[in-house]
């Protein structure tokens, strides 16, 4: 049996651009195809947990990141009125040898999208191919594309091994689950908007207000020049009534008095999370969904990565880190020197655990659960947080969701 030489990898995501650095640089000829026709800047804010910002920072783009990423120095949780529930110091504050970065997804993904162009060759990210169907063979697998757009057939690519990194609707993950069907609707919505606003709190502060059922997330991704100002992320999240919007309809602007009203009284003096609303230009909607985590990803020649492998609620800061992590973790059993299908059943067998515990947590809500605790305890607010929830709860709560998501400090920085 061979040993992996070239690869294909079916996503241009984030996901699936560090898995082509990483696989160039164990010595893998890769090429990456992409549905889309031009990679945009899309999207809002992310946050990258300090194990992903080690893989990125030993692919050398640690000096890249400094230049476009936030590194956040806390998160805090808050109920519903403002009342502050946990903090925590996150990255370098909280003793990391990797900072924790608040990012704009889409100026992270043009950075990766510069740096396999610049270290594997322009012609190694192929646009406005999407992946149709494959074929396994005994030495390689053969994948066909077509235009998206027009069906047009686009010829087939062959290679020792193909990483399905198409993400939460992926083609490859579909064949081996025919049956699986729509992803999970949590019964809750996002909305999301990113706009320039005042500061708050320490300037470097992911917050997180309410519970379970009505939620506020906000974090600057990008200090301005202007004193006091930053380019702020938000989400505002609630129950719904009835199924998740039709796939046709994700990510789709909608107008605020769609959910606004729900956060009229929202000012908490130090956050006027209607003001945030107001002030913001556009607005995007999405369903909160997963999938149930898989028995398995690897299938001879073909392995699945990121969102086509565990896609997860966006709860921990793990979505973007996780598949990071994915990347690297495949990248080292191919550098291990086993064959094509071996290599990829030891990337599965160090990473399919460890994330479904992640996706289980996350329907947790994870280190959210806090919140959520404080609600049902005191849903009127309190007096004095420590007759509502111990400060031991608090730190195992936190604690525990470190060790199941992978960041444990002692951990990490022992490596």
């Amino acid at each position: 049996m061979s040993k992996v030489n070239t690869a294909i990898i079916a996503g241009g995501g984030i996901g699936g651009l560090v898995t082509a650095l990483k696989l160039h640089r164990v010595g893998v000829s890769v090429q990456v195809f992409e549905s889309v026709q031009t990679i945009k800047a899309l999207g809002v804010g992310i946050n990258l947990l300090p194990h992903a910002v080690r893989v990125l920072t030993e692919l050398g783009l640690g000096e890249e990141l400094q230049k476009i990423g936030l590194p956040t120095a806390e998160l805090s949780f808050f109920n519903k009125y403002g009342q502050q529930i946990w903090q925590e110091p996150r990255g370098l504050n909280a003793g990391y040898r990797w900072p924790q970065y608040s990012i704009h997804r889409g100026s992270l993904l043009l950075l990766l999208l510069k740096a396999v162009k610049e270290e594997l060759g322009e012609d190694s990210v192929i646009t406005g191919h999407h992946l149709s169907s494959f074929q396994l063979f005994d030495d390689c697998v053969e994948a066909q594309f077509v235009n998206k757009k027009t069906g047009e057939n686009l010829g087939a690519y062959k290679a020792d091994i193909m990483i399905a990194a198409d993400g939460i609707h992926s083609t490859v993950r579909k064949f081996y689950y025919p049956n699986e069907g729509d992803p999970k609707f949590s019964g809750r919505i996002l909305w999301r908007g990113i706009t320039e606003s005042s500061s708050f709190l320490t300037e470097k502060t992911m917050i997180m207000a309410g519970y379970q059922d009505q939620k506020f997330v906000a974090y600057p991704v990008d200090p301005l020049a202007e004193s006091g100002r930053s380019l702020m992320n938000w989400i505002a999240e609630l129950t719904i009534e009835g199924d998740a919007p039709s796939r046709s309809d994700w990510n789709r602007k909608v107008e605020k008095e769609v959910f606004a009203p729900a956060f009229a009284d929202w000012d908490f003096g130090w956050l006027n999370v209607p003001k945030l609303i107001e002030e913001t230009e556009s607005v995007f909607e999405f369903p909160m969904v997963d999938r149930d985590p898989l028995p398995r990803w690897s299938f001879g020649r073909i392995t699945l990565l990121g969102d086509a492998a565990h896609p997860m609620y966006p709860i921990g800061s793990n979505g973007a880190s996780q598949a990071i992590l994915d990347a690297d973790a495949l990248g080292e059993a191919i550098l291990s020197g086993v064959h094509a299908e071996a290599a990829l059943c030891a990337y599965e067998e160090s990473r399919l655990e460890k994330t479904a515990a992640i996706v289980l947590a996350n329907r947790q809500n994870g280190p959210e659960e806090v919140m959520q605790i404080v609600e049902d305890r005191a849903p009127e607010g309190f007096d004095h947080l420590h007759d509502v929830i111990s400060q031991q709860e608090l730190e195992d709560i936190a604690n525990k969701y470190k060790q199941i998501a992978g960041f444990d400090r002692h951990v990490l920085n022992s490596r």
